[in-house]
């Protein structure tokens, strides 16, 4: 089932930092700029059109715009990690709750447009993949115990399965399907223009940024 793909790529992700130790940073700049692209795209692509199709246009721009300011209210608790940056270091070996919770909630939305016959879940799979390497590389580097670290990881890879297998297998919770999807449209607009925004050092754009864009949109208007 598709539906257990997000949490393999987070497992991938996880693997990239262990085979890539001295290149996570390198390869974190290359992920970023086409998993922001491909994800914007298929969102247009193919998440947009369906609740527009399903909801008054009214209510699914409202509901878009309330998927954003979730995810800028989110982002002061994560510090950026859904866009592929966490901008303040843990100085502790506190468990990062704030950053856990946001996350898990973030990814827990995320599940909701996966379905057996959509590609959204393509856009969400690359996305996952740098925001992996960026989290483990963070909670090693801040020395937190192995049984903190397999906690967050697991849990984190679990949330957006968990979302959907509720939003495909719960009687009550699908009625209300287009209405979540409307604000994680809001969620992907956000999080893929500031990737798009931020993978490259004072917002210059470069060949190999163009490129890697163009790649994602042709990509994703392709499968």
């Amino acid at each position: 089932m598709v539906i257990i793909y997000p949490f393999i790529a987070v497992l991938f992700g996880f693997s990239l930092v262990i085979v890539f130790k001295s290149n996570r940073n390198h390869l974190v700049k290359l992920l970023l700029p086409f998993s922001g692209a491909f994800l914007l795209a298929l969102t247009f692509f193919e998440l947009l059109p369906e609740v527009y199709e399903a909801l008054n246009s009214r209510l699914t721009g409202v509901l878009i715009m309330s998927g954003i300011v979730l995810q800028i209210v989110l982002e002061f608790f994560s510090k950026g990690a859904e866009h592929g940056h966490i901008h303040s270091k843990n100085s502790n070996k506190n468990f990062p709750w704030l950053l856990f919770i946001s996350l898990s909630i973030h990814s827990f939305l995320e599940g909701f447009p996966i379905k057996d016959n959509n590609d959204v879940v393509y856009g969400i799979i690359i996305h996952k993949i740098p925001v992996a390497v960026l989290i483990l590389t963070f909670l090693l580097e801040s020395k937190f115990s192995n049984f903190q670290i397999l906690f967050f990881l697991i849990v984190f890879a679990l949330m957006t399965p968990i979302g959907s297998l509720i939003s495909n297998y719960s009687n009550l919770i699908s009625p209300f399907n287009s209405y979540v999807n409307g604000l994680s449209i809001g969620i992907f607009l956000h999080i893929s223009t500031v990737i798009l925004f931020e993978s490259s050092e004072g917002h210059k754009v470069n060949f190999q940024k163009l490129l890697l864009i163009g790649l994602g949109v042709l990509i994703a208007y392709f499968i």
